[in-house]
């Protein structure tokens, strides 16, 4: 079933561009493109998304924003310009116009509302490929820019990757995931 999606963004060339990669992938259906969190309450009782890719991240009040959608609803950012890394921890997942439209499908596929606290049951705790290469180089020691660079991701994705593999597997430090690794064959 098609995950419902709706574009928060006020640029149509960035609008477009987000949409035709979801149009690649029959796991979204994209329902609209609004340029404002007013029209995006206005039309959220018809549309009923279940993720907003969010275009230019610093400039939304996340706690407004939160409280429009609700907590069922996942948060993407979409970065295009630089923005600050307090604020992308407020969403469930980031992309970067950078990335390849695999890891945009890829990370919109594993992303996850943050209205769970772990203690229930994850429906989905298989790390992707490219979360299982990600903790593979963190297990090795490497940093975020050395990720990055290695797999031609941008950082940011790399910390989306990392935060949804820290989901996952209920693991928030560099030790555990490393430990993790080792004991399931990854290094």
């Amino acid at each position: 079933m098609s995950r419902r999606v709706v574009i928060l963004e006020t640029s149509d060339v960035i609008a477009s561009g987000i949409a035709d990669v979801l149009a690649y992938s029959a796991h979204f259906k994209l329902i609209g493109t609004v340029p404002d969190t007013d029209t995006l309450e206005h039309r959220l009782p018809l549309d009923r998304p279940e993720i907003v890719i969010v275009g230019n991240p610093d400039a939304v009040d996340m706690t407004s924003l939160r409280s429009i959608v609700g907590s069922d609803v996942a948060l993407v950012a979409l970065v295009y310009r630089y923005v600050s890394q307090q604020q992308l921890r407020r969403f469930n997942a980031v992309i970067d116009v950078a990335d390849s439209r695999g890891d945009i499908i890829e990370t919109l596929i594993s992303t996850e509302t943050s209205s769970g606290d772990n203690s229930g049951e994850d429906n989905n705790f298989e790390l992707s490929k490219r979360e299982t290469a990600v903790l593979i180089h963190v297990a090795k020691g490497m940093t975020n820019k050395e990720i990055a660079d290695t797999l031609n991701l941008s950082v940011h994705t790399v910390i989306s990757h990392r935060k949804n593999i820290m989901h996952k597997t209920g693991i928030k430090s560099v030790a555990g995931l490393t430990l993790y690794a080792v004991m399931n064959n990854l290094i």
